[in-house]
C-alpha cells in the first residue's frame, strides 16, 4: 500500500474499512527514510514543556509526505500534551505553512481556540530553528487511590451518568442513568442531573466524606474547561459550567471534591486494581478517553484527549462534527464507529434512536450471532491494533486497560481477542511486552465512577 509516496503494509486490513490508513503504520515507513533534524515542542501551564524530536525527509519531491508527516504529529502531540503554545522547530518551509493553519480563519482554528479555552491564554505557533527547541520540563502528580471513609463517585458519560457510594473501598450502592448533556442549551439540566446523583449516592451512607468526579472533557483544577457535555451550550453562559462540580456539591455539604479526565480515571482504575504502573486506560463510550498512569504511578499532567488525535490518514476518512477534522480517534473507538460501521454491515438502525440506543441494538445482534454486527466489533479490533503501535510512540504502556458502553457484552471480547490476534501477528514484539485487558461486565459499565471516588485526599 502507497500514501504520499511512502510504501507501508499492514496485513490484517479492518473487514469493513478498506481504505484504513493507520498513521502508526506510515510514521514507521516514513521516519526510516526521513533524516532531516526536526522537532515539536509543547508547552503548557506551569512552565511544563514536552518535546518530541524527529526527521523529515526534505527536498520538493516529498514536500506534501513532510507536511502530512509534520501536521499530524503536532496535530498528535498538541492533543495529548497539551498546550497553549507549539514550538516548530526545523524545516521552516512547512512550519511556517502549519503555522498559518492554526491562525484565525485556518484549517486547525479549532484546535486553537480550544487551547486558549482550556489555558486561558492565546494560543500561537513559534517558528524557529532546530537549535533553538526549549528543554523538556515535566512534572508528573499523584492522584487517586485514596479508599477511607464515605465517598461518591460520579461518572459524567455522554450518554448515561453513573454513580457510586462507597464506603471504605467497597461500593455499597451504584446506578446508571440514561441522559442527554450534549443535546442540551440550558446549563441548569446538567446541574440538576449532577446534583440529583449526588443526592441519591449520599442517601445510601450514613455521611459523605468526599466526592470524586471522573468527567468527559478537559479537566483543570477540578473544572471542566472544555467539554464535549456541553458542547450545545452557548458561550455566554461557560462561567456557570465551569463551576458546575463545585455548586453541585456544595448542595451536599463542605467535603473534598476533585474532578479527573474520565480517561485518566480509566486508567487509574486499572492501576489500582493491578497494583502495577504504565497503565493506559481508553474508554470507548459516546466518544474516546484516553487517560495515562506512568510506571511510578502517576499522572503526567497532559490532556490526554486522544479523541481529537489522528489515527487515520485515509482523505475521505469520517469527518468529526466538533472539531471538523478527518481520522480523528473518537470515530474509531466510540458508538459512533459502531453506528457508522452498522451500515457498511448491511445492518439498518431505526433513526427514531438514539446513538446509546443504536449501539444496544447492534449489541443485541452480536450476542445472538449476527454476523454483520460481529464484523462491526473485528474492525473495531483491527482499529485499536493497528492504532496501539501509534500510541506506543508517546506512552510508555505495559498495561491497556479497555472499557466503557462499546465494550459490554460479547463485542467487547471481539474487539479485544482480535486486536490480540493482530498485536501478535503484525507488531509481535509489542505484544510480547504489552497486555490488553478487559476487566469484567460490572468494571467495564460502572469501574470509572467506583475509581472516581478514590480521586479526593
Amino acid at each position: 500500500m502507497r500514501y504520499q509516496g511512502i510504501e507501508y503494509c499492514i496485513k490484517n486490513v479492518p473487514e469493513l474499512d478498506p481504505d484504513f490508513i493507520p498513521f502508526g503504520a506510515w510514521m514507521d515507513e516514513y521516519e526510516k527514510r526521513a533524516c532531516k533534524p526536526f522537532a515539536v515542542a509543547v508547552e503548557a501551564a506551569d512552565g511544563r514543556i514536552v518535546v518530541h524530536r524527529s526527521s523529515i525527509i526534505g527536498g520538493k519531491e516529498h514536500a506534501e509526505a513532510d507536511y502530512v508527516y509534520m501536521d499530524r504529529l503536532v496535530k498528535f502531540l498538541l492533543w495529548s500534551a497539551g498546550g497553549f503554545r507549539v514550538y516548530l522547530c526545523g524545516a521552516p518551509e512547512n512550519a511556517e505553512r502549519i503555522s498559518k493553519s492554526y491562525a484565525q480563519a485556518g484549517e486547525r482554528q479549532f484546535d486553537a481556540q480550544l487551547m486558549k479555552d482550556v489555558y486561558g491564554k492565546d494560543f500561537e505557533v513559534i517558528v524557529c530553528g532546530y537549535g533553538e527547541c526549549p528543554k523538556e520540563r515535566t512534572s508528573p502528580v499523584s492522584v487517586g487511590g485514596h479508599l477511607d471513609g464515605c465517598r461518591i463517585g460520579f461518572d459524567a458519560g455522554g450518554s448515561d451518568r453513573k454513580v457510586s457510594a462507597v464506603i471504605n473501598g467497597e461500593p455499597v450502592y451504584s446506578e446508571e442513568v440514561a441522559w442527554n448533556p450534549k443535546e442540551q442549551t440550558d446549563p441548569q439540566y446538567h446541574y440538576n442531573e449532577i446534583v440529583a446523583a449526588f443526592r441519591t449516592a449520599a442517601s445510601k451512607m450514613p455521611r459523605v466524606d468526599a466526592i470524586g468526579i471522573s468527567s468527559a472533557g478537559v479537566i483543570i483544577k477540578n473544572k471542566p474547561m472544555v467539554s464535549s457535555l456541553f458542547m450545545k451550550v452557548p458561550r455566554e453562559k461557560r462561567e456557570f459550567v465551569i463551576d458546575i462540580f463545585q455548586n453541585a456539591a456544595k448542595q451536599i455539604g463542605d467535603v473534598p471534591l476533585a474532578a479527573a479526565n474520565d480517561g485518566d480515571v480509566t486508567a487509574l482504575a486499572g492501576a489500582m486494581s493491578l497494583g502495577e504502573g504504565a497503565v493506559m486506560g481508553i474508554a470507548m463510550g459516546t466518544s474516546e478517553a484516553v487517560g495515562y498512569v506512568n510506571e511510578d504511578g502517576k499522572i503526567l499532567g497532559w490532556l490526554n484527549e486522544l479523541a481529537f488525535a489522528p489515527v487515520d490518514l485515509n482523505e475521505t476518512a469520517p469527518v468529526d462534527e466538533w472539531s471538523g477534522d478527518r481520522g480523528a480517534g473518537c470515530k474509531y473507538f466510540s458508538q459512533d464507529a459502531v453506528i457508522r460501521l452498522a451500515q457498511k454491515a448491511g445492518i439498518l438502525l431505526s433513526d427514531s434512536l438514539t446513538p446509546a440506543q443504536k449501539l444496544l441494538e447492534v449489541q443485541k445482534l452480536a450476542e445472538g450471532g449476527n454476523t454483520g454486527a460481529i464484523r462491526i466489533f473485528k474492525t473495531i479490533g483491527a482499529y485499536l491494533a493497528h492504532t496501539i503501535p501509534l500510541y506506543s510512540k508517546f506512552y510508555d504502556i505495559r498495561y491497556l486497560l479497555v472499557l466503557g458502553r462499546v465494550l459490554s457484552g460479547r463485542g467487547g471480547d471481539i474487539i479485544v481477542s482480535e486486536c490480540c490476534r493482530i498485536l501478535k501477528e503484525e507488531y509481535p514484539e509489542l505484544s510480547k511486552r504489552m497486555k490488553v485487558m478487559l476487566p469484567d461486565e460490572k468494571t467495564r459499565r460502572i469501574g470509572q465512577s467506583v475509581a472516581a471516588a478514590s480521586l479526593p485526599e
